[in-house]
């Protein structure tokens, strides 16, 4: 397999004459990727022309090494896809469903029970595998649907707006098998979300669309680092008083919430901070490498 999952140019798709995607070149390495973009920016239409659920207009690329859109077909059999919208057969219990995608898959029955299971306890489904889905919650049908995507032990995983509906210990519990799946399993995941928080929690990578283009691709850790190095200094109490005396040891420092100080410098910038701290008499909570918002940054990319 070569270095990238993905790799596609000069992708165009409009609607009645409305441009949905313009120009989108993309390269995907492995890993996991966070596709952010504001509401109507096309990343939905991104992913269903991947999918080859829509018709692109124009352009072409590979897709895990496969001719893309030529063999869209074979690139389904490799891919698990959570859409945003709901989409279950009324009267099916949750482990019927998860069997039945196994089995269009091409599993036999017996394996693709195995499998149904097996996904439906790491979806954290229960006993409600056994009630039927249209009794379920939206956060339930979204774990159904996290299961489904899974079960045929995909390649490339995409899931656009996994977290919706799910309450705050759901949705951690999401992003942590996101992250299994990442790290244990070699998984390569596309995660299409507008929660800023999630693409932090748990990706690679950064893609942001605008308007059906692309604006931004780079990886999260070097579009939060602050071009000059700077520590991330959280105490309980007493930072005007540390941050006066870090200035007077002549220290950059700037007090940017009651109980946040941001200092220029770097490793050993840290030792002279804890120790300027002691003699104050003021107790720190946390003392981190600083990093840039990534919501500054998507807002900025928004903003063009």
């Amino acid at each position: 397999m070569s270095d990238w999952i993905l790799q596609i140019r000069s992708v165009h798709k409009s609607y009645s004459g409305r441009p949905a995607l313009s120009d989108v070149t993309l390269d995907i390495p492995p890993g996991v990727i966070g596709l952010l973009g504001p509401n109507g920016s096309g990343k939905s239409t991104l992913i269903k022309a991947i999918l080859g659920l829509v018709q692109i207009d124009s352009g072409h690329g590979q897709v895990l090494d496969l001719a893309w859109p030529e063999q869209v077909r074979a690139l389904r059999d490799r891919v698990g896809y959570l859409p945003e919208d709901d989409c279950y057969i009324h009267g099916l219990q949750g482990i019927q469903s998860i069997q039945m995608m196994a089995r269009l898959s091409g599993l036999q029955r017996q394996e693709a029970l195995r499998r149904a299971h097996e996904m439906a306890d790491f979806s954290d489904l229960g006993q409600e595998r056994y009630r039927t889905v249209e009794t379920y919650s939206t956060g339930m049908r979204q774990k159904l649907k996290f299961a489904q995507a899974l079960v045929h032990d995909p390649d490339l995983i995409i899931l656009d707006e996994p977290t919706t509906g799910l309450d705050p210990s759901q949705r951690d519990s999401l992003l942590d098998r996101i992250r299994i799946l990442a790290k244990e399993k070699n998984k390569s995941i596309i995660l299409s979300t507008h929660i800023l928080h999630d693409v932090q929690r748990v990706c690679d990578y950064v893609i942001i669309l605008v308007r059906g283009r692309v604006c931004l691709v780079d990886l999260l850790a070097k579009l939060q680092r602050p071009a000059t190095a700077q520590l991330s200094l959280h105490v309980v109490d007493g930072a005007e008083r540390l941050c006066a005396a870090l200035k007077v040891k002549g220290m950059e420092a700037q007090l940017v919430a009651p109980e946040h100080i941001l200092v220029v410098g770097d490793a050993v910038a840290a030792g002279r901070i804890w120790s300027t701290s002691h003699e104050c008499g003021v107790l720190v909570q946390r003392l981190e490498p600083a990093r840039n918002s990534l919501e500054q940054t998507f807002l900025d990319a928004v903003k063009g």
